[in-house]
């Protein structure tokens, strides 16, 4: 540490409220970044010693957050958005694609969308070689579901593929029944990374689902309302999943267009069960609303009464643990400088679910500067939508939560 001061630093993030629960590190301290790496957080650094210093007053500074279920393959999949524009201006600086890509379009995410990338990106592999090109269906043909291929594909690029995924839910399967979920499993095991398993409407049940979920695997939209959910009518968790969940399964929320329940949700809280982990599931269509983005989503769990560190560690630390990457979501010492600043903005605010339901909030979640490896991610243009991304009916025209007046 004294060697990094006595060569000064490159920047000093100044004045801000620092929220990294993982780390332990909370208060009113000072960031400071030298060679893309946190090198020192404490009171009062002397500003004469940065080159550049940001005013970070009146701001909460956490990690960079971390998306633990993403579609981010644009151009080539049916949900991908693209990434660097959106983490601009939301604080994300690390996404996990989660299943768009299988085997075969693996080199050309690699190539053309991952390496170019200003933001970091990861993946979890499809089990299905085909990926996520179309809406879904990936798993209902098994000659698509080629477990040496996949091992392949993963064995060369362990470096950026961090598990398998497998969308288990009736359109996904479509009568290939539990047998993709074995595949994923002996994938999985062949490998030795985690497997991301996706929950809504079955068949299967979430009953043929929970023998094949081990320590360190991903129950994701773990709230959703669908009859795969994870609580009774009666608000009891459902006892096989909460044990597996004691040796280590991860909850992923995964909110998305069609998979959080603020009735799933309400229950679970007051069951005593949080999630483990608050993700996105962003894609062309759940950017529309009314997911919108990682910080709506975020503030969403704040006003159903969760900590603000309890929302920043479950959206930092805890998906980076979850991704085997503890250089990650942290701004101790020796981290990657991925920093994100953010505001709580005060007001009277709507949010919904994915069936529309509304919420009464008073606090928003706003991202003010994003910074990956001590570089600001500058403000960009988003692409246009693809013109097959169209949401339903009674899902269109939904206005983001400081936009639309609470009916009284």
């Amino acid at each position: 540490m004294e060697t990094e001061t006595a060569r000064g630093y490159d920047t000093i993030i100044a004045g801000g409220q620092v929220v990294d629960p993982g780390s332990g590190l909370e208060g009113q301290l000072d960031v400071a970044i030298q060679g893309g790496r946190v090198v020192d957080v404490a009171p009062n650094l002397d500003r004469g010693r940065a080159r550049e210093v940001i005013d970070a007053s009146g701001t909460f500074v956490t990690p960079g957050l971390i998306d633990l279920h993403t579609h981010v393959y644009w151009g080539a999949t049916y949900w991908g958005i693209e990434a660097d524009p959106v983490a601009a201006r939301t604080g994300v600086t690390t996404w996990l694609d989660v299943g768009t890509s299988g085997a075969y379009s693996w080199p050309a995410f690699r190539r053309f969308l991952i390496e170019p990338s200003k933001s970091r990106i990861f993946a979890l592999l499809n089990l299905s070689s085909i990926g996520l090109i179309a809406p879904t269906w990936e798993l209902s043909n098994l000659d698509y579901l080629d477990v040496e291929l996949a091992e392949s594909i993963i064995d060369a690029n362990r470096d950026l593929i961090l598990g398998v995924k497998a969308r288990i839910d009736s359109n996904t399967t479509r009568g290939t029944g539990i047998r993709p979920l074995e595949l994923a499993r002996e994938l999985a095991d062949r490998v030795g990374l985690p497997l991301m398993v996706h929950i809504g409407y079955g068949p299967p049940t979430i009953d043929e689902v929970s023998p094949l979920l081990r320590p360190g695997d991903i129950l994701t939209h773990c709230f959703t309302g669908g009859d795969m959910k994870i609580i009774d009518d009666n608000g009891v968790p459902n006892p096989t999943i909460m044990a597996l969940h004691d040796q280590g399964l991860i909850l992923d929320i995964g909110h998305g267009a069609g998979s959080f329940s603020y009735d799933t949700a309400e229950a679970m809280l007051a069951a005593g069960v949080m999630p483990d982990v608050i993700s996105s599931d962003i894609h062309q269509m759940a950017i529309q609303g009314p997911m919108f983005d990682l910080p709506t989503t975020l503030s969403k769990f704040l006003n159903l009464g969760m900590s603000l560190p309890q929302v920043i560690e479950r959206a930092t630390s805890r998906p980076a643990a979850a991704m085997r990457r503890p250089d990650l979501g942290s701004l101790k010492p020796g981290s990657a400088a991925d920093v994100a600043l953010f505001k709580i903005e005060e007001g009277d605010y709507v949010f919904r679910d994915v069936r529309m339901n509304p919420r009464r909030g008073n606090q928003r979640l706003i991202n003010t500067l994003t910074m990956v490896g001590g570089e600001v991610l500058p403000q960009m243009p988003e692409l246009p939508l693809h013109p097959w991304a169209g949401i339903p009916e009674w899902q269109r025209g939904v206005l983001p939560p400081d936009q639309e007046p609470w009916e009284r």
